[in-house]
């Protein structure tokens, strides 16, 4: 992890580590000017963001930032140059995984000392950080119902029952048209499961169709959900149909709202917490600022028993072996390469994906010249502890302190995964300005650079931009950010919650479509 001071911040660069031989922008820089720090004068007009070569790089060489490869010179590159994928070759290089070499166990708070927040205790211990009523469906064919069962809960309806945070419709595209068994449905059924059964749930209603392949029955069975006390179920085509069925989905709601309406915050341990780490929209300042604060916050999580969920698998490939090193034993990581071997097995060939090397245009105007720059980024959310496990998509979590999930780099379905596997709290970081909610997990934002959160402010929850500016250190905006999980989990609005995001954004991923 990147650690900074206010006098590292005041220059025109920022020099990340003594080896590179990049420095990055701190502000534009404009063509001349002399950066006397680096003894070069800048041969371009250079974005903030952006990297400008600190020494001359001959072609083939590595281009090193914080002292890893993140690709390669493509031609003979001069001093003060600036840096991007014009002059930067992505190619494949060997990685010395050495399994569990650097690994150390987290130093844990003394659990009398521990931070709290007020969560809902669930009968089964689980606590939530929020209290809705769910409705899923299990094919597309049944989203209307469930979404028109939700409609009729409106706000005004809704205050006889004020500890109940609202009745959200779980829809998706998917349950028919595909295999009835194998992995594509373990996952959607795993998925559902984990929503139904989730923390942040008092109840569940699950509605089918009746002819789709991901039957209800099968559903039930295979995921145990008939152990569930607080879940009602019904069939359209055995419930009389559309009209029929939402007007019983309904009266099925109104009578599991008064229970659900009886839950109330109670003083638990931050172990209790679980938070899915996020980014889009990454930028150059990225793994300068919000991410590497962020993963300050979640090794102050893992100090006081919490944990942390790294995911999106195709953004770590290239620094895979920056997490190898410091898992729990040869195993876990393992598990981790055999996930990434996953994804090159079935992205490697002809797919204009992430993994192989191009990054979102979004991403690329950011200052990111391709993958490997944008997974060192992105694992630094991570933060600096020991990687404890590596699930599958959707997959229940129960180890506590850093831990990954295999995901795609796509938001919704990464952040869906990582709800269903018991995050009962997301974290988003964004340099361009992704806007993203999610339910029934609350979701906060962390902009990575100040013009981007003054110009977003209704969407960003907190400005890591102040690292940049100078203003604060990243072990400081840590401690900021640990301080805002614990305020949202104890019922303080993000504010994606007082914009209304969420309600769209359960999107089970789609395996072989979704890259």
């Amino acid at each position: 992890m990147l650690e900074t001071s206010h006098k590292t911040m005041t220059g025109p660069i920022i020099r990340l580590h003594p080896n590179d031989n990049i420095v990055v922008a701190r502000v534009d820089v404009a063509i001349g000017t002399k950066i006397p720090s680096e003894n070069i004068t800048s041969r371009s007009q250079v974005q903030a963001g952006y990297k400008i070569a600190a020494r001359k790089i001959l072609k083939g060489e590595p281009i090193l930032k914080y002292n890893v490869t993140i690709g390669f010179a493509a031609t003979d590159i001069e001093p003060g140059t600036m840096m991007h994928n014009h002059n930067t070759e992505f190619r494949e290089f060997d990685r010395d995984y050495a399994h569990a070499s650097e690994f150390k166990p987290v130093e844990m708070v003394p659990e009398s000392e521990r931070a709290t927040f007020q969560g809902y205790v669930r009968p089964n211990g689980q606590v939530g950080t929020r209290n809705f009523l769910g409705i899923l469906s299990t094919v597309n064919c049944s989203a209307t119902v469930v979404k028109k069962i939700a409609e009729w809960f409106t706000p005004e309806r809704m205050k006889e029952f004020p500890n109940v945070d609202g009745v959200v419709a779980f829809s998706h595209s998917i349950g028919c048209g595909m295999e009835m068994s194998g992995e594509p449905m373990d996952l959607l059924r795993r998925t559902m499961a984990g929503y139904a059964r989730h923390a942040n749930m008092a109840g569940a209603l699950i509605i089918g169709l009746g002819c789709e392949r991901n039957q209800l029955k099968g559903l039930m069975e295979q995921e145990e959900l008939d152990k569930l006390p607080n879940l009602k179920t019904f069939v359209m085509q055995e419930s009389g149909g559309t009209t029929k069925t939402i007007q019983a989905g309904i009266q099925a709601v109104l009578e599991m709202l008064p229970e659900a309406n009886k839950a109330r915050r109670e003083t638990v341990s931050a172990n209790h917490l679980t938070v899915g780490l996020q980014c889009g929209g990454s930028d150059g300042f990225s793994s300068i600022t919000a991410n590497p604060a962020l993963g300050a916050a979640i090794d102050i999580l893992a100090r006081h028993g919490g944990t942390g969920v790294l995911s999106e698998t195709p953004e770590i490939y290239g620094v895979e072996h920056t997490l190898t090193r410091r898992a729990a034993n040869k195993a876990v990581g393992e598990k981790l390469v055999e996930r990434i071997r996953w994804w090159k097995d079935v992205y490697s060939v002809g797919r204009d994906v992430q993994i192989n090397g191009n990054v979102s245009p979004g991403n690329q105007a950011g200052g990111l010249a391709n993958i490997f720059e944008k997974s060192l980024g992105s694992s630094m959310k991570g933060g600096t502890g020991p990687m404890m496990e590596v699930y599958k998509y959707a997959e229940p979590m129960t180890t506590k302190g850093f831990v990954f999930m295999d995901t795609p780099g796509y938001d919704p379905v990464s952040a869906t995964g990582q709800i269903a596997g018991g995050a009962n709290l997301i974290a988003f970081t964004t340099g361009r300005g992704s806007m993203f909610g999610s339910k029934p997990a609350p979701c906060v934002k962390l902009a990575t650079n100040t013009p981007m959160f003054n110009r977003l402010q209704d969407d960003m929850d907190i400005n890591c931009g102040e690292i940049m500016d100078g203003t604060v250190t990243v072990q400081e905006m840590g401690q900021r950010i640990f301080e805002l999980f614990l305020r949202t989990a104890s019922g303080e609005p993000s504010k994606s919650e007082i914009l209304g995001l969420g309600d769209h954004e359960f999107v089970p991923w789609q395996i072989g479509i979704m890259g």
